[in-house]
Protein backbone atom coordinates (compact mmCIF):
# COMPACT_ATOMS: atom_id res chain seq x y z
CA UNK A 1 0.00 0.00 0.00
CA UNK A 2 2.66 2.42 0.92
CA UNK A 3 4.53 1.57 -2.45
CA UNK A 4 1.80 2.16 -4.25
CA UNK A 5 0.66 5.69 -2.89
CA UNK A 6 4.54 6.68 -3.21
CA UNK A 7 4.19 5.63 -6.80
CA UNK A 8 1.43 7.63 -7.21
CA UNK A 9 2.81 10.45 -6.02
CA UNK A 10 6.13 10.53 -8.33
CA UNK A 11 3.57 12.12 -11.09
CA UNK A 12 3.17 15.37 -9.11
CA UNK A 13 6.16 15.38 -7.26
CA UNK A 14 8.26 15.10 -10.87
CA UNK A 15 5.63 17.64 -12.61
CA UNK A 16 5.72 19.57 -9.72
CA UNK A 17 9.54 20.41 -9.86
CA UNK A 18 9.75 20.64 -14.02
CA UNK A 19 6.88 22.80 -13.61
CA UNK A 20 9.01 25.28 -11.24
CA UNK A 21 11.67 25.54 -13.55
CA UNK A 22 9.35 27.29 -15.77
CA UNK A 23 8.36 29.30 -12.87
CA UNK A 24 12.30 29.99 -11.38
CA UNK A 25 12.63 31.07 -15.47
CA UNK A 26 10.27 33.29 -15.34
CA UNK A 27 11.30 35.16 -11.84
CA UNK A 28 14.59 35.36 -12.41
CA UNK A 29 14.67 38.33 -14.09
CA UNK A 30 12.04 39.73 -11.49
CA UNK A 31 14.20 38.69 -8.86
CA UNK A 32 17.32 40.63 -10.62
CA UNK A 33 15.92 43.95 -10.81
CA UNK A 34 14.89 43.71 -7.37
CA UNK A 35 18.27 42.96 -6.37
CA UNK A 36 20.11 45.32 -8.14
CA UNK A 37 17.04 48.38 -7.97
CA UNK A 38 15.24 47.61 -4.98
CA UNK A 39 11.93 47.82 -7.92
CA UNK A 40 9.21 45.47 -8.03
CA UNK A 41 8.45 45.50 -12.42
CA UNK A 42 4.90 45.12 -12.52
CA UNK A 43 5.84 45.16 -16.09
CA UNK A 44 7.92 42.22 -16.05
CA UNK A 45 4.70 39.22 -16.88
CA UNK A 46 3.45 41.90 -19.65
CA UNK A 47 7.67 41.94 -21.37
CA UNK A 48 7.57 37.72 -21.08
CA UNK A 49 4.14 37.82 -22.94
CA UNK A 50 5.57 40.24 -25.37
CA UNK A 51 8.61 37.41 -26.34
CA UNK A 52 6.21 34.84 -26.72
CA UNK A 53 3.79 36.87 -28.92
CA UNK A 54 7.33 37.98 -30.60
CA UNK A 55 8.27 34.04 -31.23
CA UNK A 56 4.80 33.11 -32.25
CA UNK A 57 4.89 36.25 -35.08
CA UNK A 58 8.14 34.29 -35.99
CA UNK A 59 6.84 31.20 -36.10
CA UNK A 60 3.82 31.79 -38.21
CA UNK A 61 4.76 34.67 -40.44
CA UNK A 62 8.37 33.55 -41.38
CA UNK A 63 8.53 29.93 -40.20
CA UNK A 64 11.10 30.43 -37.48
CA UNK A 65 11.48 28.18 -34.69
CA UNK A 66 10.34 29.55 -31.32
CA UNK A 67 13.63 28.77 -29.57
CA UNK A 68 15.55 30.16 -32.88
CA UNK A 69 13.82 33.36 -32.80
CA UNK A 70 15.53 33.94 -29.72
CA UNK A 71 18.62 34.77 -31.55
CA UNK A 72 16.50 37.61 -32.68
CA UNK A 73 14.08 38.43 -29.81
CA UNK A 74 16.63 38.32 -26.74
CA UNK A 75 19.18 41.15 -27.94
CA UNK A 76 15.79 43.22 -28.54
CA UNK A 77 14.37 43.06 -25.35
CA UNK A 78 17.65 43.63 -24.22
CA UNK A 79 18.20 47.00 -26.25
CA UNK A 80 14.12 47.76 -24.84
CA UNK A 81 15.03 46.99 -21.42
CA UNK A 82 18.58 49.23 -21.84
CA UNK A 83 16.57 52.28 -23.24
CA UNK A 84 13.24 51.64 -20.93
CA UNK A 85 15.97 52.10 -17.69
CA UNK A 86 17.27 54.84 -19.08
CA UNK A 87 15.09 57.02 -20.69
CA UNK A 88 12.31 56.46 -18.33
CA UNK A 89 12.85 54.51 -15.02
CA UNK A 90 16.02 56.26 -14.32
CA UNK A 91 14.82 59.99 -14.66
CA UNK A 92 11.79 58.69 -12.32
CA UNK A 93 13.93 57.60 -9.40
CA UNK A 94 15.26 60.82 -9.29
CA UNK A 95 11.73 62.08 -8.64
CA UNK A 96 10.82 59.23 -5.80
CA UNK A 97 10.78 55.71 -5.26
CA UNK A 98 7.10 55.20 -6.51
CA UNK A 99 7.38 57.08 -9.89
CA UNK A 100 9.28 54.19 -11.09
CA UNK A 101 6.66 51.51 -10.22
CA UNK A 102 3.90 53.52 -12.05
CA UNK A 103 5.93 53.76 -15.17
CA UNK A 104 6.19 50.26 -15.17
CA UNK A 105 2.27 49.81 -14.54
CA UNK A 106 1.86 52.14 -17.59
CA UNK A 107 3.81 50.02 -19.62
CA UNK A 108 2.20 46.96 -18.66
CA UNK A 109 -0.77 48.49 -19.45
CA UNK A 110 0.08 49.55 -22.95
CA UNK A 111 1.85 46.21 -23.72
CA UNK A 112 -1.73 44.67 -23.14
CA UNK A 113 -3.81 46.71 -24.76
CA UNK A 114 -1.11 46.62 -27.93
CA UNK A 115 -0.84 43.26 -27.92
CA UNK A 116 -4.72 42.84 -27.88
CA UNK A 117 -5.30 44.74 -30.56
CA UNK A 118 -2.56 43.07 -33.05
CA UNK A 119 -3.42 39.69 -31.75
CA UNK A 120 -6.94 40.00 -30.71
CA UNK A 121 -7.94 38.11 -27.20
CA UNK A 122 -8.23 34.71 -28.46
CA UNK A 123 -5.94 32.51 -27.12
CA UNK A 124 -2.54 31.86 -28.54
CA UNK A 125 0.62 28.85 -28.31
CA UNK A 126 3.92 27.80 -29.75
CA UNK A 127 2.90 25.18 -30.99
CA UNK A 128 6.09 22.74 -32.17
CA UNK A 129 6.30 18.97 -33.26
CA UNK A 130 8.55 18.66 -29.74
CA UNK A 131 6.19 20.33 -27.62
CA UNK A 132 3.63 17.96 -27.96
CA UNK A 133 6.46 15.11 -27.06
CA UNK A 134 6.15 13.09 -23.96
CA UNK A 135 8.35 10.68 -22.72
CA UNK A 136 8.37 8.01 -20.05
CA UNK A 137 10.84 7.84 -16.62
CA UNK A 138 9.36 4.62 -14.97
CA UNK A 139 5.61 4.92 -14.51
CA UNK A 140 5.51 8.52 -15.27
CA UNK A 141 4.43 10.66 -18.95
CA UNK A 142 6.60 13.59 -19.03
CA UNK A 143 6.28 16.70 -21.30
CA UNK A 144 9.03 17.14 -23.16
CA UNK A 145 8.66 21.01 -23.04
CA UNK A 146 8.95 20.89 -19.16
CA UNK A 147 12.22 19.18 -19.22
CA UNK A 148 13.06 21.89 -21.77
CA UNK A 149 11.56 24.45 -19.11
CA UNK A 150 13.95 23.30 -16.05
CA UNK A 151 16.94 22.82 -18.17
CA UNK A 152 16.83 26.71 -18.99
CA UNK A 153 16.10 27.57 -15.79
CA UNK A 154 19.09 25.71 -14.65
CA UNK A 155 21.25 27.55 -17.56
CA UNK A 156 20.01 30.92 -16.55
CA UNK A 157 20.06 30.63 -12.79
CA UNK A 158 23.81 29.32 -13.11
CA UNK A 159 24.87 32.20 -15.99
CA UNK A 160 23.40 34.81 -13.86
CA UNK A 161 25.15 33.92 -10.63
CA UNK A 162 28.60 33.35 -12.60
CA UNK A 163 27.96 36.61 -14.80
CA UNK A 164 27.15 38.43 -11.14
CA UNK A 165 29.88 37.26 -8.52
CA UNK A 166 32.93 36.39 -11.11
CA UNK A 167 32.88 39.08 -14.30
CA UNK A 168 34.14 43.07 -13.40
CA UNK A 169 30.73 44.28 -15.34
CA UNK A 170 28.75 42.07 -12.37
CA UNK A 171 30.46 42.49 -9.73
CA UNK A 172 30.21 46.48 -10.59
CA UNK A 173 26.23 45.80 -10.54
CA UNK A 174 26.31 44.27 -7.30
CA UNK A 175 28.33 47.40 -5.70
CA UNK A 176 25.99 49.57 -7.42
CA UNK A 177 22.81 47.53 -5.85
CA UNK A 178 24.57 47.80 -2.32
CA UNK A 179 25.54 51.48 -2.10
CA UNK A 180 25.57 53.50 -4.69
CA UNK A 181 27.40 56.41 -3.43
CA UNK A 182 30.15 54.66 -2.75
CA UNK A 183 30.32 52.31 -5.96
CA UNK A 184 30.40 56.32 -7.87
CA UNK A 185 33.40 57.21 -5.76
CA UNK A 186 35.35 54.23 -7.20
CA UNK A 187 34.10 55.12 -10.60
CA UNK A 188 31.81 52.97 -11.15
CA UNK A 189 29.15 54.41 -13.74
CA UNK A 190 25.67 53.07 -11.44
CA UNK A 191 23.14 54.68 -13.91
CA UNK A 192 24.58 52.58 -16.57
CA UNK A 193 25.61 49.50 -14.18
CA UNK A 194 21.25 49.71 -13.82
CA UNK A 195 20.55 49.89 -17.38
CA UNK A 196 22.71 46.81 -17.95
CA UNK A 197 21.02 44.86 -14.83
CA UNK A 198 17.45 45.48 -16.50
CA UNK A 199 18.38 44.79 -19.89
CA UNK A 200 20.13 41.52 -18.65
CA UNK A 201 16.44 41.34 -16.78
CA UNK A 202 14.51 41.70 -20.03
CA UNK A 203 16.89 39.09 -22.13
CA UNK A 204 16.15 36.30 -19.36
CA UNK A 205 12.35 37.90 -19.90
CA UNK A 206 12.45 36.73 -23.37
CA UNK A 207 13.88 33.19 -23.02
CA UNK A 208 11.53 32.51 -20.62
CA UNK A 209 8.43 33.80 -22.99
CA UNK A 210 9.77 31.69 -25.38
CA UNK A 211 9.26 28.14 -23.31
CA UNK A 212 6.29 29.71 -21.75
CA UNK A 213 4.62 29.83 -24.61
CA UNK A 214 5.58 26.13 -25.86
CA UNK A 215 4.40 24.77 -21.81
CA UNK A 216 1.09 26.96 -21.57
CA UNK A 217 -1.24 28.38 -24.19
CA UNK A 218 -1.53 32.61 -23.71
CA UNK A 219 -3.38 35.36 -24.03
CA UNK A 220 -2.75 39.26 -23.95
CA UNK A 221 -4.00 39.78 -20.24
CA UNK A 222 -2.00 36.31 -19.08
CA UNK A 223 1.06 38.49 -17.92
CA UNK A 224 -0.73 39.74 -14.64
CA UNK A 225 -0.94 35.99 -13.70
CA UNK A 226 2.34 35.16 -14.14
CA UNK A 227 4.12 38.22 -12.86
CA UNK A 228 2.00 36.76 -9.47
CA UNK A 229 3.41 33.69 -9.89
CA UNK A 230 6.81 35.56 -10.24
CA UNK A 231 6.54 37.42 -6.89
CA UNK A 232 5.52 34.88 -5.36
CA UNK A 233 8.74 32.48 -6.24
CA UNK A 234 11.14 35.62 -5.34
CA UNK A 235 9.15 35.87 -2.03
CA UNK A 236 9.59 32.24 -1.48
CA UNK A 237 13.18 32.47 -2.38
CA UNK A 238 14.44 35.76 -1.34
CA UNK A 239 14.58 38.70 -3.28
CA UNK A 240 17.53 39.17 -5.37
CA UNK A 241 19.36 35.68 -4.63
CA UNK A 242 19.70 33.72 -7.93
CA UNK A 243 19.39 30.33 -6.37
CA UNK A 244 17.20 31.12 -3.55
CA UNK A 245 14.89 31.95 -7.19
CA UNK A 246 15.48 28.79 -8.56
CA UNK A 247 14.37 26.90 -5.02
CA UNK A 248 11.58 29.19 -4.73
CA UNK A 249 10.16 27.81 -8.37
CA UNK A 250 10.61 24.57 -7.34
CA UNK A 251 8.58 24.90 -4.26
CA UNK A 252 5.64 26.92 -5.61
CA UNK A 253 5.80 24.25 -8.68
CA UNK A 254 5.46 21.43 -6.17
CA UNK A 255 2.96 23.23 -3.50
CA UNK A 256 0.59 23.60 -6.90
CA UNK A 257 0.91 19.93 -8.18
CA UNK A 258 0.82 18.81 -4.77
CA UNK A 259 -2.32 20.82 -3.95
CA UNK A 260 -4.24 19.56 -6.58
CA UNK A 261 -3.08 16.15 -6.53
CA UNK A 262 -4.71 15.95 -2.95
CA UNK A 263 -7.47 18.12 -3.13
CA UNK A 264 -8.20 18.77 -6.44
CA UNK A 265 -7.40 21.06 -9.24
CA UNK A 266 -9.36 23.94 -7.96
CA UNK A 267 -7.61 23.96 -5.07
CA UNK A 268 -3.76 23.90 -6.48
CA UNK A 269 -3.61 28.00 -6.64
CA UNK A 270 -4.78 28.39 -3.66
CA UNK A 271 -2.45 25.98 -1.39
CA UNK A 272 0.92 27.81 -3.85
CA UNK A 273 -0.43 31.23 -2.52
CA UNK A 274 -0.94 29.77 1.23
CA UNK A 275 2.80 28.53 0.99
CA UNK A 276 3.59 32.26 -0.13
CA UNK A 277 1.88 33.78 3.21
CA UNK A 278 3.43 30.81 5.63
CA UNK A 279 7.42 31.93 4.53
CA UNK A 280 5.98 35.67 4.56
CA UNK A 281 4.72 35.14 8.33
CA UNK A 282 8.01 32.83 8.80
CA UNK A 283 10.80 34.41 6.96
CA UNK A 284 9.89 37.60 5.57
CA UNK A 285 12.95 37.80 3.28
CA UNK A 286 12.75 34.48 1.34
CA UNK A 287 14.38 31.36 2.14
CA UNK A 288 17.67 32.59 0.90
CA UNK A 289 17.37 36.50 1.69
CA UNK A 290 19.17 38.20 3.72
Amino acid sequence: MTLEFLGDLSTPIMMGILLGGLYALIALGLSLVFGVMKLINVAHGDLVLFSSYFAYAAMTMLGIDPILSLVIGMPLLFVMGFAIQKYLLSRAFAISMEAPLIIAFGISLTLQNFQQIIWSPMSRGLTTSYALVSFGVGGTRVPLAYLLDFIAALIVMFSLREFLSRTYLGKAINAASQDRRAAQLMGINTGRMYALAFAISMATAALAGVFLGLTFPFTPQSGVSFLIIAFGVVIIGGLGSMVGTFIGGMVLGLAQTLGGYFLGCAAQMLIAYGMVLIVLAVRPQGIFGR
